[in-house]
Order: structure tokens, then C-alpha cells, then sequence
């Protein structure tokens, strides 16, 4: 009998199959034996294959990064404000908000990827040890590309006393990994579920899923987040390209203190599947947002653009706009109801601005900003 590779490889995940594959087809989003986008992604595959050739030289950084080794005994106190963000590196985040603590996408891995010795390598070691992470409420997964559901960390976490809140059909990727299905939560777009006092919203995003494109693409849901506290809300874009319900989940669910939304690793071949600066910029007005914590960038190289042109050209938007946004260094805590002004605690490298190379999504031409 020939064993499936996903069997073989623990990696890979597992796919889902009786009560839980069940409920995937019955998903809105579920057609023809995948999910799908209310809107198509776009490619310019033969830009994408030609694009290599004019990829930045400055793509990884040339030296060490002045990161923050996170102080374990921090999250001994609870943030004076209620709601405080550790940025932990690339879509890794430690949130505290209302005496609940979350950790989204969790990857401390050296490398995303299948295997350990192929694929984007970090730039830093994980500024927070993972015996040091504190007691949580619940683990929380946007997706199942390899950058934000990583392997050997739910493995190592697959003990702990918390809940794995997941969209449809990811528990099953948990469950092949050892999560016991009692702590497994998954869930729909715009389904919720009750943690202590929040309520964690499963939001829409515009994306793709699998962890081999050849066996098993768009089968497990790609989404966001809504947290919402009795005194905070805040809003996790998880990966996506703009799209109109967007501006459908501020109505519904905003507005929030704070927004975490991915604003790196993105190119002008691929521009539904990432924001792009301005574009997480405008994400981040349609959904009421406040405060504006970009994600998904200084840490691994996932893109053809120069390492440090997310967080530069969010700041030249946000300068225009007069939005607040926050960048930390990697590993920093920051509580949204005292923004720091903006620290440049990276090099001064060449970079693209938008003007030259805009990202900008299809299917957005009616929407207003």
C-alpha cells in the first residue's frame, strides 16, 4: 500500500477527513474541494519569473539586529493600560488585553520550512525563550503556511494548559502533531468564540493555505482576528491582500486600539495575497483602526524587496496621512495607550518607494479608501 507523503512527513501536516471535514464543506467558503476567495487572486506569473532579476541587493540584513531580549518577569505585571503588544519577530505576537493573554502565529523556529536545513533562515534568535513564555489563555493560528504554523512549535507546545484557536481545517494539521482535540477550536469566517472575558472573532482575509501546493493547496481556511475585550479591541490582519469586506469588518466588529496587520513581503506580480505598506495603511483606516503595529517583515527573507522598504515606506504613508503607527525592535513590548514616537533601529539601506513600485490589489476599484 503506498503511504501518503503527508504521512511520512510530520511536517506536512495531515488533512482533514470525517466530522471535520464534514463541517469544511459546509463552509461558504468551501467549493469544488478547496476553499476559495470571494476574490481571485491575481499573478503575473511571467513577472514573477522575470522579477528575480531585478531583486534588491539589500534583502537580508548585513550585521546583527539590535533586538530586545524579552524580560520573562514583565508579564509578572499586567500592562497598566490593559492591552500590551510584544512583537516577537515576523507575524509572532505576545498580547495581553483585559487579563487574557493570546499568542498569535507562533514560530520559533530557525527556519520556515518543511525541513531544517532548506528555506528562509532568521535573522535573530527568538527574543523570548519558549520555556520563558508566560501562561496562556490561548494559542491563536491565522493559517498553515510554514511562517505562521510552525512544526517543532506546537509540538514542544502541545502540552500546555491552553486552548488552539485555528481556522477550519487547520485542527487537523494540530491534531496530527499531538494536540489533544479537547483544545483544538476552529473556526469559520465570522464565527466567534468565548475565551474568559473576550470574545475572538475568526475575520475574513484574502489569501491562500497548504503546506505542499501540489497535494494540498487551499484546503485548510486562511483568516484574521478580532479580539474583543470588555475595555480593548484590537485587530489581527493575519497574511491578506486588500479586499472590500474589509471595511465590513470595522463596521461590524471595530473600531480598534490597536491593529496588527502585515505590511512586508510583497511584490507587484503577487498583490492579492499581501497588503504592501500603503495598502496595510488603508486596511488599517477601513477597520477603525487607532494604533498600527506592522507585521510580517524583519525577519525572514520572503520577498524580492529590500529588507528594511516595508517599515520605510509605511512610515513616508503614515507621515502623510498623520496616522500613529509603532515599529518596535524585535522583542519590545509596547502599550498601545502610550505609542512611542518612531525609533530607526534599523540601517539606512536603499529602498524602493511606492511611487516606483506600487502594490495595489485587484478587485478594489469601487471600494473607497
Amino acid at each position: 500500500m503506498t503511504v501518503p507523503l503527508y504521512r511520512t512527513a510530520p511536517a506536512l501536516g495531515d488533512r482533514a477527513d470525517g466530522r471535520r471535514r464534514a463541517r469544511m464543506e459546509r463552509s461558504p467558503q468551501w467549493k469544488n474541494g478547496r476553499f476559495v476567495n470571494p476574490q481571485p487572486l491575481w499573478n503575473d506569473y511571467l513577472g514573477i519569473a522575470t522579477g528575480f532579476l531585478k531583486a534588491s541587493r539589500y534583502r537580508t540584513p548585513a550585521g546583527p539586529l539590535p533586538i530586545v531580549s524579552t524580560n520573562p518577569a514583565l508579564f509578572a505585571t499586567p500592562p497598566a493600560s490593559g492591552l500590551r503588544v510584544t512583537w516577537l519577530g515576523h507575524s509572532t505576537l505576545l498580547l495581553e488585553i483585559d487579563g487574557c493573554r493570546l499568542l498569535i502565529d507562533p514560530v520559533w523556529s530557525e527556519r520556515v520550512s518543511p525541513v531544517g536545513l532548506v528555506g528562509p533562515r532568521r535573522w535573530f534568535p527568538p527574543p523570548l525563550a519558549l520555556g520563558d513564555v508566560p501562561a496562556l489563555d490561548a494559542v491563536v493560528i491565522s493559517h498553515d503556511h510554514y511562517d505562521h504554523l510552525d512544526h517543532p512549535t506546537i509540538v514542544a507546545m502541545r502540552d500546555w494548559d491552553t486552548s488552539f484557536i485555528a481556522p477550519l481545517g487547520v485542527g487537523g494539521r494540530l491534531a496530527r502533531w499531538g494536540v489533544p482535540e479537547t483544545k483544538i477550536v476552529e473556526l469559520d469566517w465570522w464565527e466567534r468564540t468565548t475565551l474568559r472575558d473576550l470574545e475572538i472573532v475568526c475575520t475574513p482575509a484574502r489569501h491562500a493555505s497548504g503546506r505542499n501546493p501540489a497535494l494540498d493547496f487551499n484546503r485548510t481556511l486562511w483568516a484574521g482576528y478580532a479580539i474583543l475585550g470588555p475595555r480593548h479591541r484590537v485587530y489581527d490582519s493575519g497574511d491578506t491582500g486588500l479586499f472590500p469586506a474589509v471595511r465590513e469588518i470595522g463596521e461590524r466588529l471595530g473600531p480598534f486600539d490597536a491593529t496588527m496587520i502585515e505590511a512586508g513581503a510583497y511584490g507587484r506580480w503577487w498583490p492579492d495575497w499581501h497588503l504592501g505598506p500603503e495598502q496595510a495603511l488603508r486596511a488599517h483606516r477601513l477597520v477603525g483602526g487607532r494604533v498600527l503595529f506592522p507585521t510580517h517583515w524583519g525577519t525572514f527573507n520572503l520577498a524580492l524587496h529590500g529588507w528594511t522598504e516595508p517599515v520605510e515606506r509605511l512610515i513616508a504613508a503614515s507621515e502623510k496621512t498623520g496616522a500613529t503607527i509603532v515599529v518596535p525592535r524585535p522583542g519590545q513590548s509596547i502599550e498601545p495607550a502610550a505609542p512611542p514616537a518612531v525609533e530607526r533601529w534599523w540601517p539606512d539601506v536603499p529602498w524602493t518607494p511606492a511611487e516606483r513600485d506600487p502594490i495595489v490589489s485587484t478587485k478594489m476599484d469601487s471600494e473607497p479608501s
